[in-house]
């Protein structure tokens, strides 16, 4: 892996705005379905499309990025839906990643200004701006001993250490254009989608190609490794989700069902169901048979981003009507 020298600079252009009114938030009754989740709280306060969504370790902050140059994180508890506080001024334009270190340290971020910014989740405060992409960047994902990042952009992906906050080297430059990034949960392989519907697997270590193949007829538009790491699911513009088999690389199955793109996937920590996201809402799968189980319809708009919390218990999702819907089991009240 060749490593090359990139700037790294900080950058202090942002200010934490606490929550001084209640953001409004609308409880619902629909039925339980099959996920056994049931839409618990709108959060209403982005100005854009919501572009990103991720958990923190424990479940109990929901961070999430928005569009529409607004540049703006904020940050919710999804147990109330309550906002916690907002991080003005993280990006010049849209935020089109945000993840959490599994050490619950770090929130990352990426941006179509073509820079990843750190930030310290016990305080929110901003600590570093990793630059080197030249173009948009899409995708982010953490190591699972917190150690490194890898971003993918429309340049190509690259590596930074998260421990000394510094480049490590790029692992691809313009091999086609780079929308999404799944890393295995032993953090071996690295899997990246392009513009043209290839997969390719790399294993993070070497840096060198593993295998590559024509996964979709068009953009892959999120890809995610199931827990026991022996399946990569891909979701593309081309209205399907795929299952693939990583040992043998053969396609496991196809799911069909969505009316247009398919914009996010999330698979639930137990390995059972599978979440995608498009503009005909939220359809759950059974990941075992490739059963559809339930859609769930919430937003007036496509949906654009899909979690599932660390523990199982919620499902939060983003959409192009601003909103973020938190879906999950109500808790019994005496």
């Amino acid at each position: 892996m060749a490593v090359v020298a990139l700037p790294v600079t900080t950058w202090q252009g942002f200010y934490i705005h606490e929550a001084d009114a209640a953001i409004k938030v609308t409880p619902n009754s629909q039925t339980t379905n099959s996920f056994n989740a049931q839409l618990l709280y709108t959060l209403k306060g982005h100005n854009g499309s919501v572009k990103s969504l991720a958990f923190s370790p424990d479940s109990k902050v929901l961070v999430s990025g928005g569009a529409e140059n607004e540049g703006v994180i904020r940050l919710w508890n999804p147990a109330n839906g309550k906002k916690l506080g907002n991080i003005n001024k993280a990006h010049q334009t849209a935020v089109e990643s945000v993840v959490i270190s599994p050490d619950g340290q770090t929130l990352a971020s990426c941006s179509d200004d073509n820079t990843i910014n750190l930030w310290n989740l016990k305080n929110f405060k901003f600590s570093r701006s990793f630059v080197g992409h030249t173009s948009n960047v899409l995708s982010l994902v953490v190591s699972p001993d917190s150690k490194v990042l890898i971003s993918g952009a429309l340049d190509g992906i690259r590596i930074w250490d998260l421990v000394q906050q510094r480049p490590l080297g790029t692992l691809v430059r313009f091999d086609n254009l780079i929308y999404t990034l799944a890393l295995s949960p032993h953090g071996q392989i690295l899997a990246s989608g392009d513009n043209k519907g290839v997969i390719k697997l790399w294993n993070l270590s070497t840096g060198k190609l593993i295998s590559e193949f024509v996964a979709h007829d068009n953009v892959v538009s999120s890809a995610v490794f199931t827990p026991d790491g022996q399946t990569l699911v891909t979701a593309s513009r081309d209205r399907t989700v795929k299952l693939w088999n990583i040992n043998t690389g053969e396609l496991v199955r196809t799911l069909t069902g969505h009316n247009n793109w398919v914009n996010a996937i999330a698979i639930n920590p137990d390995g059972q169901t599978l979440a995608s996201a498009g503009k005909d809402g939220i359809k759950l799968w059974n990941l075992t048979t490739g059963e559809l189980i339930n859609t769930l319809s919430g937003h007036t708009d496509w949906v654009s981003a899909i979690a599932f919390s660390p523990d199982g218990k919620t499902l939060a999702s983003g959409g192009f009507d601003q909103q973020i819907k938190i879906w999950g089991t109500p808790l019994k009240r005496n």
